[in-house]
């Protein structure tokens, strides 16, 4: 397993939020990541909380992570677009089985309406 190196960790006290929802981030915090702006930030919420991550190179570096490890799992591109339906599915099965019993998703409707 490769050793990684620790980033810090640093808490941000306060800050406000704006009139249309707009947050401030500390000069130091922006010129520390490059962030100018117009920079595209990707905002994940987790439980009550929310992690921002500078899309130009946190993201990129996850979904190369991401990509490494089905590599390294031997999954490729195709095989994962692949899988991709029967495991919406499985989502939607598990979050909606009272539709799935009563037959009332948009496949089945769909399919009702396109019988071909």
């Amino acid at each position: 397993m490769a050793t990684e190196t620790a980033m810090p960790i640093e808490f941000l006290a306060t800050t406000r939020l704006g009139e249309k929802g707009q947050l401030t981030v500390p000069k130091e915090y922006r010129d520390a990541l490059g962030l100018e702006s117009g920079a595209v930030v990707a905002v994940l919420r987790l439980g009550n909380g929310l992690l921002l991550i500078p899309e130009q190179d946190r993201f990129r570096l996850l979904c190369e992570r991401i990509a490494g490890i089905f590599a390294g799992h031997g999954v490729t591109g195709s095989e994962l677009l692949e899988s991709l339906p029967a495991s919406r599915r499985r989502v939607f099965e598990r979050h909606y089985p009272e539709l799935v019993r009563t037959g009332k998703t948009r496949t089945s409707q769909s399919k009702k309406k396109n019988p071909a």
